[in-house]
């Protein structure tokens, strides 16, 4: 009986730590979040350049309170 109680704790062990182990999921979204940051960025430079960026300034000012 003791060796069953034995194996179902050391079951239940490995079992939660695989279920609960990080993965690396954490590194993977920020590694994500640095490149849709890095491409926003060279996004806005090019449209800077293109001057097709349209402020948020000057769309408040043409817009008209209905």
């Amino acid at each position: 009986m003791k060796l069953a109680q034995l194996s179902a704790l050391v079951m239940a062990s490995i079992i939660s730590s695989v279920a609960l182990a990080e993965g690396g999921g954490d590194r993977t979204f920020e590694r994500m979040m640095a490149t849709k940051d890095r491409a926003m960025e060279a996004f806005v430079a090019k449209e800077e350049v293109r001057g097709s960026v349209v402020s948020k300034e000057k769309k408040e000012d043409t817009t008209k309170d209905l």
